[in-house]
C-alpha cells in the first residue's frame, strides 16, 4: 500500500485528476447501468453523429472524453495516461498539458466525426483515446525536436512506448482509429505550437531493467 500510495503521490496533478474522475464516473454509471450499451451510454453524453449535427448537442465532442465502453477499455487508456500523461505535464507544465490534452481530444473527435459524415456510417462513439493519442502525439514531437535527447528521461524508449500505444490502437479491434488519428496529430502540432524551443522541465528517468 505504501508504494501505491508513493506512486500515486509522484503522479502530475492533472494527470492524476483526470484519471480519477474517469474512473468514478465509469464505476457511478456501471453501477447504475451497462457501460457496455450503446444506448445506454448514448443516453449518457457518448458521442453520436446525427445528435451533434441534426440536434447541435456539440457538448458530446467533449463528454464523450470522460464514458468507456467496459472495464477494459477504461484500464488500457488509464493505464496508459497514468504514465505518458505524467512524463508530459512534469516536462511541459499543467497548463500547456491541458491544452494539448482538451484540444487534442476535441480534434480526434472532429475528424472521426468528419470521416463519418463523409462514408454516412456514424456510431456511438466513446473514450479518452483521442486525447490520450494527444499526448503521445506531444511526447512524439518532443522526441523529434529535441533528437532523442530529453532531459531526464531516455528519448528513444519515450519513442517506443508511443509508438507501442500508436500501433496498439490501430491493430485493436471496435476502436475509432480516425480519433486516434486526429489526436495525435493535433497533439504534435499543438506541441510545436505551444512548446517549440522552449527548455522542458526534467523528469525522473525510467527505471532501468
Amino acid at each position: 500500500m505504501d508504494e501505491l500510495r508513493d506512486f500515486l503521490r509522484s503522479r502530475g496533478k492533472i494527470t492524476l485528476t483526470l484519471v480519477v474522475v474517469n474512473i468514478l464516473i465509469f464505476f457511478v454509471m456501471d453501477f447504475r447501468g451497462n457501460t457496455e450499451n450503446g444506448a445506454y451510454m448514448l443516453a449518457h453524453g457518448a458521442a453520436y453523429g446525427p445528435l451533434i449535427l441534426e440536434n447541435g448537442e456539440y457538448y458530446r465532442l467533449f463528454t464523450s472524453m470522460f464514458l468507456h465502453f467496459g472495464i477494459e477499455h477504461l484500464f488500457g487508456n488509464m493505464l496508459t495516461l497514468i504514465f505518458l500523461g505524467d512524463l508530459l505535464e512534469k516536462m511541459i507544465g499543467k497548463f500547456r498539458f491541458i491544452l494539448i490534452y482538451f484540444l487534442g481530444g476535441l480534434a480526434g473527435n472532429l475528424l472521426s466525426l468528419a470521416k463519418e459524415m463523409i462514408t454516412g456510417n456514424y456510431a456511438i462513439s466513446a473514450g479518452a483515446s483521442g486525447a490520450i493519442f494527444a499526448v503521445v502525439g506531444a511526447l512524439v514531437f518532443l522526441v523529434v525536436r529535441h533528437r532523442g535527447k530529453l532531459p531526464g528521461t531516455s528519448g528513444q524508449r519515450l519513442a517506443v512506448m508511443a509508438l507501442l500505444t500508436l500501433a496498439d490502437g490501430f491493430v485493436s479491434t471496435g476502436v475509432d482509429y480516425m480519433a486516434h488519428l486526429g489526436g495525435m496529430a493535433a497533439g504534435f502540432v499543438l506541441a510545436a505550437i505551444l512548446v517549440g524551443r522552449r527548455k522542458l522541465k526534467v523528469v525522473p528517468s525510467f527505471p532501468e531493467e
